[in-house]
Order: C-alpha cells, then structure tokens, then sequence
C-alpha cells in the first residue's frame, strides 16, 4: 500500500483499509527509517569531529624539531672604526649574513637606522660605526 492510501486509510480509522500486517509493516518502515536517519545523523557527526581534530591538531602543533647538530646564532653588536676608502656597504660585506637578512639592503639600512645616517654615503674616516652581527651564542 503506497503512502498516499495509508494516510488517507488512518483518517477513517476503518479496518476494511487497513489490516494488522498492513499497519504493523507501515510502523516497521517508519521504524527502519528513524533508524537510518539516527545512524546517518551519527556518521555525519563523527565525521565532523575526527576533521575538526585533525585540523585543530595539524594547525595548533607545529613540528619543527631542530636536530642534534643546530647551534643557535645571537645578534651582537660591534664598533668599527671607518678608514680612508670605506663605506657603508663595504663594512656591510664583511659582517652581512645570508641566513639572517632577507636581502643586503635591508642589512645596509639597519646599519644606517642604528648610527642614524641619513645618507650612507656621507661616512668619514676616523667615524665609529655600530655593526650587528650573528654568531654562535659566547
């Protein structure tokens, strides 16, 4: 008996419409589809949680483990006397480092914030200049 003709059979509430084994496999059916729709709701849950915690877990622990052999650098500072010829950048070249810096312009114009030049061209000999540096922690 489709849908349709069971509702319309439990309006009048007439057993000419509708027979126990009718009534009993109308229940059972809705029965069995409470069940689905319980165990699609609780798969759909799990889900949820298992990508909520994996995501929670790859975003909040971040695995960059140093090896054995890692020697951690630290920032110092030296004063360095200008000679005849010198500049701003060639003093740079000697202290500049690679890993540190993103680009040697950026290390030339730290050099000029710290000394306060304005033109790092305009350096005379016989001038201090405070250089940082990175080495391996004294």
């Amino acid at each position: 008996m489709t849908k349709a003709l069971m509702e319309a059979a439990k309006l009048y509430n007439d057993p000419r419409f509708l027979s126990k084994s009718e009534l009993r496999i109308y229940e059972n059916k809705k029965r069995r589809l409470r069940i689905v729709r319980r165990q699609k709701m609780t798969i759909a849950f799990l889900i949820a949680i298992i990508v909520f915690v994996i995501l929670f877990f790859r975003n909040t622990l971040p695995l960059e483990a140093q090896n054995d052999e890692y020697i951690p650098k630290c920032k110092y500072y030296k004063v360095v006397t200008v000679h005849v010829g010198d500049s701003v950048s060639s003093i740079a070249g000697s202290f500049f480092d690679e890993e540190e810096y993103d680009d040697f312009g950026s290390y030339v114009k730290e050099i000029a914030s710290i000394n306060n030049l304005d033109d790092t061209n305009m350096i005379r000999a016989g001038e201090n200049l405070v250089v940082p540096y990175y080495d391996v922690y004294k």
